[in-house]
């Protein structure tokens, strides 16, 4: 299975049918793996300042549904959601947890040009 990342920006919709930790790391170039849910407050309040700089940005952005027990979230060691994970040729370069404010996504994002 390959990373099915949106190639303008932001995704909308979480995936259940998340990639394996071996197709992250094989990932060529930088990605945002966000880890949440639907339901979790915390990811509905930080979706709007996710979703403005993203849907701006060209960035691939994965959104993964994770959970107890999901082995991808759990390879990233994510305790809170969201997380975003700021990939470049699927290693990690930076993560944010739990952004409210654009100006945190834009700091992310940045990290990928230095």
């Amino acid at each position: 299975m390959s990373i099915r990342a949106t190639e303008t920006g932001f995704n909308p919709e979480y995936s259940e049918d998340a990639p394996s930790f071996e197709d992250v790391s094989d990932q060529k170039g930088i990605t945002i793996i966000e880890f949440g849910a639907p339901w979790c407050g915390h990811c509905q309040a930080a979706e709007p300042a996710v979703k403005a700089v993203l849907e701006a940005k060209s960035f691939p952005h994965t959104k993964v549904y994770d959970g107890k027990g999901k082995p991808l979230g759990r390879a990233f060691k994510v305790k809170l959601w969201p997380t975003l994970i700021l990939l470049q040729d699927g290693l990690e370069i930076d993560r944010i947890v739990r952004p409210i404010h654009e100006d945190e996504v834009e700091d992310l994002i940045a990290q990928a040009s230095n």
